[in-house]
């Protein structure tokens, strides 16, 4: 077998959040998408080699080279505190840019009986080339999947994240024709993602859906902002601020059904 390793940027040891019941979640480094609302700004960077992330370790950004078994050895020093559903989520950064290193982590965590969850945006999701065999084998490792879905609207989303949404769209809908169970997420951002017709837009799509058991909003925060300040970044949500009840309630309605 090849020497898998994961360019991690931290771990936490009670995540009580990010999937059912208490968890041990693995926060992978690198993303894509430059979303404006994003609080770990410091988990943008893709790291292709250890040099990288030695070079981020410089930065001030830290990144941490790690085996699967590395990461499932520490992870299981918790697993007497999974009741309820507990185990194990992989999130980021985004996750699916290091596909190899959660199917790995995720094949090994099942053979110990623990429950599996991957917290994706979907955003390197392709039926092309080789990605969607390495998609098919970590589906088969995966208990639930957490799909982020940051705006229905296509041209909306790539002004939001710099990314289109269209694969997004499709991940959602392949992993609902094959079974596998979603937690559908959405941020609620003030003017970008709070008008009535995008969520009810996003509430149809949704309920085209046929695994998703859970929808979240959450509410945008400003604790990101010092973050960037120290990244040198400027946030261009600086002077946004969290949702009104009204705002949260009315988004809570119409997208969580269930």
């Amino acid at each position: 077998m090849k020497d898998i390793k994961g360019y991690i940027h931290s771990t936490e040891s009670f995540g009580a959040v990010d999937g059912p019941g208490l968890r041990f979640i693995v926060f992978l480094q690198g993303c894509n998408m430059r979303c404006m609302y994003c609080h770990n700004p410091e988990t943008w960077a893709t790291v292709y080699d250890e040099e990288t992330a030695r070079n981020l370790n410089d930065k001030g950004i830290r990144v941490e080279v790690v085996s699967p078994e590395e990461v499932l050895d520490k992870a299981l020093r918790y697993k007497s505190y999974w009741k309820n559903g507990g185990g194990i989520t992989v999130s980021g950064g985004e996750a699916l840019l290091q596909i190899d290193f959660v199917i790995e982590f995720f094949r090994l965590a099942k053979e110990k009986g623990v429950n599996t969850c991957l917290d994706t945006s979907g955003n390197p999701f392709t039926k092309e080339g080789d990605f969607f065999e390495k998609f098919n084998e970590l589906c088969k490792y995966t208990d639930l999947f957490m799909l982020d879905i940051k705006h229905i609207s296509d041209d909306k989303h790539r002004a939001l994240t710099g990314c289109t949404n269209q694969n997004i769209l499709e991940m959602a809908t392949y992993l609902s024709d094959i079974g596998k169970e979603m937690w559908i997420r959405h941020v609620l951002v003030p003017g970008i993602t709070t008008d009535e017709e995008s969520l009810r837009s996003l509430a149809d799509f949704i309920g085209s859906l046929k695994t998703v058991s859970k929808v979240e909003v959450l509410p945008f925060h400003r604790m990101g902002l010092p973050e960037y300040e120290r990244l040198g970044i400027k946030c261009p949500l600086e002077d946004t601020y969290p949702p009104s009840k009204e705002e949260l309630e009315l988004a809570r309605s119409i997208l969580c059904k269930n």
